[in-house]
């Protein structure tokens, strides 16, 4: 099996050279990405960085408040809309495209077809969303196929709860709240995505969304699942359909809302017919993870709890490089069904304010988290040029991420595409060495069999309390797969460490190295050939550069 490495592109923001941004701006005048954009070239060179998987966030058509009703597409009320481009996961027509990312609004589906042939083409996968949990207040489908019936469409909206309901509803309630609805009308109110099961949701509600019904009855705690819930058809009908375009995956936002027993009818029902389809699971409860995984059918679940958050802590320095070897051990079984990150559209940029303040200091928290395991690698588009996430754009504010509610583009990727090109002449040197540096572990990830299909063994156990290896601040691991063997040794201190490395008996055992004594070795970063010692017990002398990695492979 293939490493899987994932890049995440949130399509609005990517191919948008806008100079002159507006705060709160529109479409007009801040542009916007375009599906066409993406081009043999961009492609290409994204193909280049190492990348097996692009995921492009956002394509399904959702509320926002550009107008394109001379394209026969209804108007969302702008009391429904956060910023002025919309949330991508307040979705809008489950069947529909997004109009801001076509250059010809009558011909969008064509271009998204057209781009999934053309990422194939370039020997990469086609990943989207698929939001099961909630939609846009105002959803109303205009280019469902005539033999399916509209979400809501024959819901009985004289209770609150109805098996074959697609919605809850607060019957003889207006929607009220906190919110300033502007003349926006819904009676009966519908309970709202984050499960606010009442007519008043407030400003840190997704107020802008409403809940989908699978047949659980949160009142009673009851669930409903024979015969089947009218939303189950509904959806599998939608996966079916996306499916049916040739994509190679979905990415399902806050797969844990919805009932496990759904995934598990849903997700068979599409690999009987795509087998080869796979399913990422957004989940935040490490007690659901092998329900979801096992039960479930997920092929991959987001690591964030674990892996993310351990790495971020040691970055920033509230943990030790310790807490790594514990939070590998804590996945247990599912470790290789869990996707890495360090940067997507819901967390801070790495090189925000908030986070670490540089690109930079990511970099050894990246090789620990694309290298430590069997499972997908995934990052954000920007992130391998330090983008910061600073900007005051609009509703989103200054928060260390980039918008996901306003037309925008972000200044690193904004200068790195001109004329339809990715372009690395606007782009500062220390951006240009990120990038590289991303490039080289991305396409390490791949060609090595070690870190793909190999074992793993973590030396921090017999190497923390060495006077001469600072465990706080460095994490060391083998991988080895066949007679290659992989050293690899992160440093998250500011400054080089001069360092040594013991490796045991056990692992000699354990991984059947077979070769001792001194044997040579290339640094995979800097393609240097160097010399150690490989014998149980005796420390072999490295030195990590400050905030990276060396990665030493040898035959053995």
């Amino acid at each position: 099996m293939d490493k899987i490495v994932i890049y995440q592109i949130f399509t609005r923001l990517f191919c948008n050279n806008k100079s002159e941004l507006a705060y709160n701006g529109t479409i007009e005048s801040n542009g916007c990405g375009k599906l066409n954009s993406f081009n043999n070239h961009i492609l290409e060179t994204i193909r280049k960085q190492g990348v097996t998987h692009i995921w492009f966030t956002g394509v399904i058509a959702h509320a926002s408040r550009t107008d394109y009703s001379n394209n026969g597409i209804p108007t969302s009320h702008p009391a429904t809309v956060k910023g002025n481009a919309g949330s991508p996961y307040a979705i809008r027509d489950y069947f529909d495209i997004d109009p801001d990312l076509a250059e010809n609004v009558r011909c969008r589906m064509k271009e998204f077809t057209n781009l999934i042939e053309r990422v194939h083409n370039n020997g990469m996968k086609f990943i989207m969303d698929f939001v099961p949990n909630h939609v846009a207040r105002e959803y109303k489908s205009i280019k469902r196929p005539k033999k399916y019936d509209d979400l809501g469409e024959n819901d009985n909206r004289n209770y609150h709860f109805d098996k074959d309901n697609n919605f809850y509803y607060m019957p003889g309630e207006k929607l009220a709240g906190a919110i300033d609805w502007d003349g926006y009308v819904e009676e009966p109110a519908k309970a709202t995505g984050n499960d606010k099961f009442d007519a008043y949701p407030n400003l840190f509600d997704w107020y802008e969304t409403v809940k989908l019904n699978y047949g659980v009855d949160y009142s009673s705690h009851t669930t409903h699942f024979d015969p089947i819930p009218n939303t189950w058809l509904k959806m599998r009908d939608i996966l079916l359909y996306w499916a049916d375009k040739g994509i190679d995956g979905f990415r399902c936002d806050m797969a844990e809302m919805v009932p496990v027993e759904f995934w598990h009818w849903a997700i068979e029902k599409v690999k009987d017919k795509y087998p080869n389809i796979i399913f990422i699971a957004e989940i935040y409860n490490p007690g659901s993870y092998s329900s979801y995984i096992n039960y479930g059918h997920f092929d991959y679940i987001y690591d964030k709890v674990g892996m993310y958050d351990t790495l971020r802590a040691v970055t920033t320095g509230s943990q030790s490089a310790t807490a790594i070897t514990s939070c590998w051990q804590n996945s247990g079984e599912n470790g290789e069904k869990m996707l890495h990150f360090m940067e997507n559209h819901d967390e801070q940029r790495i090189a925000s304010d908030f986070f670490a303040g540089n690109g930079i200091k990511g970099r050894p928290a990246m090789v620990v988290s694309a290298c430590i395991d069997k499972c997908p690698i995934m990052y954000y588009a920007g992130q391998e040029l330090g983008e910061k996430g600073m900007d005051n754009e609009g509703f989103s504010g200054i928060d260390g991420r980039s918008t996901i509610f306003d037309y925008w583009a972000p200044d690193t990727l904004s200068r790195w595409y001109k004329d339809g090109i990715l372009n690395d002449n606007h782009l500062t040197r220390e951006e240009i060495d990120l990038k590289v540096f991303y490039s080289k572990l991305f396409n390490i990830c791949c060609t090595e069999q070690s870190i793909s299909n190999g074992l793993f063994f973590d030396l921090m156990y017999v190497n923390q309390d060495s006077p001469c290896f600072d465990a706080h601040k460095e994490y060391a691991f083998l991988r080895k797969q066949n007679d290659e063997m992989l050293l690899i040794v992160a440093n998250f201190a500011d400054k080089a460490q001069q360092s040594q490395v013991v490796i045991p008996e056990h692992a000699f055992s354990y991984l059947q190295i077979g070769n001792r004594g001194r044997v040579n070795a290339v640094e995979l970063f800097t393609g240097q050939n160097v010399t150690i010692d490989l014998q149980p017990d005796a420390p072999i002398n490295v030195q990590i550069p400050a905030n990276g990695a060396i990665i030493l492979k040898c035959k053995v």
